[in-house]
């Protein structure tokens, strides 16, 4: 079955692009965006993911203002045209690779609008790959870019128009794409207790960028990890780098992470981030959350709205929370974005730390399935 991007020399496989290179359920091809303002009032964040051996396409678009977090999510049979990103009342269009995307939200019934235009601050890094194995098989096998950018255009919440200026409002986007556990549950023979240990950091600073992921066992030991500092583009409109060493980033030799965790919760009271360059002094990052955002906005974790289940052929839904209400420690409130404040030596920033962690982790003391942290 062909589509336009087969009259483009992209093909990795002596297949057309809308045949997968694997048969397994779990493909999926994935944006994720956020933004957020400098004062820390306003963050949102959208997602759009296809995925082809299940033949479904979903979008949600999520934002947080005065303590409550509003979403809209969006799921239709994916189109076997995969340039048509157009979900319900949710658009992802490239206008440039590499350079300028734009995020649309169309009327719908949760209330919120939106035309914002992403624009580049640093070149794409690729983070690297990404493999798990649980026994025999391979449960994740993906690779990650991402991206830190300023954002412009207007965001609309229950008739009050939100105007976004690139100078104020920033934030950074990621592509995936691979093989990792999404749609409905499968049977097979139960396993022991889940484990995951998650944390991704990218910051945004005037003249650079910093970025950091860890994932970990319950004993700590990291099975994936990479950390970053990124230079700000001299000219947005240049072509781009494709090149690393070329572009200026400096990736790290190794990355540590201290996590002071709030009491009873699996949340940051505040966090150290230690980049180790390859030659030179260690870079340290200060993280200071001053927001949660529930990832459950954009389908993570969602009982209903999920990544990848099949909802039919168009379906629309909307959700709203007030963020102070919730319980941290129920499953779907685990994965958080926290919009922190930044300090790296006498620089200042805004950024974001993700975290999900569910069962042990011996290095934060948690020993159950979703036990908190000790007071």
């Amino acid at each position: 079955m062909l589509n336009r991007l087969d009259d483009y020399p992209v093909h990795q496989v002596g297949a057309p692009v809308a045949h997968p290179a694997t048969g397994d359920r779990n493909a999926y091809d994935r944006y994720f965006f956020n933004g957020y303002d400098v004062a820390g009032e306003l963050f949102f964040a959208a997602a759009c993911g296809v995925y082809p051996n299940r033949f479904v396409q979903d979008a949600a678009f999520s934002v947080v203002r005065a303590g409550v977090q509003r979403s809209v999510h969006a799921s239709r049979r994916a189109p076997l045209e995969r340039t048509e990103t157009v979900t319900g009342p949710v658009t992802v269009e490239v206008l440039e690779p590499l350079r300028r995307l734009r995020v649309a939200v169309a009327p719908n019934e949760a209330g919120i609008e939106a035309d914002l235009t992403f624009t580049a601050r640093t070149e794409a890094v690729e983070e690297p790959r990404f493999t798990l194995r649980r026994g025999t098989r391979t449960v994740m096998d993906y690779t990650r870019l991402t991206q830190f950018g300023r954002w412009d255009g207007w965001v609309s919440v229950d008739g009050e128009r939100i105007d976004v200026d690139g100078a104020e409002v920033r934030g950074c986007r990621d592509r995936s794409w691979g093989v990792r556990p999404v749609g409905e549950r499968e049977d097979g023979a139960p396993g022991g207790l889940p484990q995951f240990f998650w944390l991704w950091a990218p910051v945004n600073f005037e003249d650079r960028c910093a970025h950091l992921d860890a994932q970990e066992d319950g004993d700590g030991r990291r099975w994936h990890q990479s950390g970053a500092v990124v230079p700000v583009l001299a000219d947005p409109d240049a072509p781009p780098v494709l090149d690393p060493a070329a572009a200026g980033v400096e990736e790290m030799a190794t990355i540590d992470h201290d996590i002071r965790w709030r009491p009873g919760t699996r949340r940051a009271a505040a966090a150290t981030l230690t980049l180790r360059p390859h030659a030179g002094e260690p870079l340290v990052v200060e993280l200071e959350p001053v927001l949660d955002f529930q990832m459950l906005g954009v389908g993570y974790l969602h009982p209903e709205w999920g990544h990848g289940v099949w909802k039919g052929e168009e379906a629309v839904g909307a959700g709203q929370w007030t963020l102070a209400d919730l319980d941290p420690l129920a499953p779907q409130h685990l994965h958080v974005q926290q919009l922190c404040r930044a300090r790296m030596g006498d620089r200042e920033g805004l950024g974001v730390l993700e975290q999900l962690v569910i069962g042990p982790h011996a290095p934060s003391g948690f020993t159950g399935l979703l036990d908190g942290a000790a007071g």
